[in-house]
């Protein structure tokens, strides 16, 4: 679920930064946003548990759909900002905060396998994108912050009812997106949207509303320790992206930082399951 998760968030991203380059970063995020609460509301219709959406305004969900949309614009207002060797360098910090916050606050025992992992994965991500320092400013640094609360994020998502459906918890962070973008349309303004525009809207919302699902599922079943360092698998998806769209590859420095994030991977597969401390 995991690496799923990794691999729609980056189709859903490269979406948005193509559709980026002709519409205001706020009307994307709340037309993308509208999109995927609609098809959100279509499918608690097909399950059966409309009656269940009400409980989106739960003070724990809308805590957590509250840090989600804050890090979600900061990360993608940075990301138009930034190189995007420079922001995915930065997102993909978010596997180390994880595992602290889990650590610290769930009590998670965390092995060293389990850390090791965690490290050689992220030497893995700098090798890929070996980001300049020209590129840290106070973007990176918005960046920095919006990955910290997609991290605080997935901790909260393992406070939740586990009886609370996973499209509720998506539904409500939806929702908490676009009226927060919303917030910045009188500054940014309203641009016409063409068809094929909104068709890549859509897809991109399909596949945010599966990244979401997929992700929300897998913290629910898994320890958040032994599952942070598949998050770097998103990097994978996004050098399989570059060479089918623009026939980029990665050269040698960037294949040994691939073969880092495989061992990471397999590492984290191995560490097993920690139980929580008492």
């Amino acid at each position: 679920m995991m690496i799923g998760a990794s691999g729609c968030f980056v189709v859903n991203d490269a979406l948005a930064k193509y559709v980026s380059q002709t519409l205001p970063s706020a009307q994307l995020i709340v037309l993308r946003s509208a999109i995927v609460v609609l098809l959100m509301l279509l499918l608690a219709w097909r399950q059966g548990v409309l009656r269940q959406v009400p409980q989106a305004a739960h003070p724990r969900v809308v805590v957590r759909s509250v840090a989600d949309a804050f890090g979600t614009a900061m990360y993608l207002f940075s990301l138009f900002q930034l190189p995007l060797a420079n922001a995915t360098a930065i997102n993909q910090g978010a596997p180390l905060f994880m595992t602290l916050f889990a650590v610290l606050f769930l009590h998670e025992k965390a092995s060293a396998l389990r850390w090791a992992a965690v490290a050689i994965g992220f030497a893995g991500v700098l090798l890929v994108v070996r980001p300049t320092g020209d590129g840290f400013n106070a973007w990176a640094l918005l960046c920095l912050a919006g990955t910290l609360l997609h991290a605080l994020r997935d901790l909260l998502t393992r406070r939740l009812d586990p009886r609370l459906p996973s499209l509720v918890v998506t539904l409500s962070s939806a929702v908490a997106l676009g009226l927060l973008a919303a917030l910045l349309l009188p500054f940014q303004g309203w641009a016409p949207v063409d068809l094929p525009t909104l068709g890549l809207m859509a897809l991109g919302a399909v596949f945010l509303c599966s990244a979401f699902l997929l992700l929300i599922g897998g913290l629910r079943l898994g320890e958040i320790s032994l599952l942070a360092p598949f998050r770097y698998s998103g990097l994978l998806f996004a050098v399989l992206l570059g060479y089918a769209v623009w026939g980029h590859l990665p050269d040698a420095w960037g294949a040994l930082g691939l073969g880092l994030l495989l061992a990471a991977g397999l590492m984290a597969a191995r560490s097993g399951s920690a139980r929580p401390q008492p």
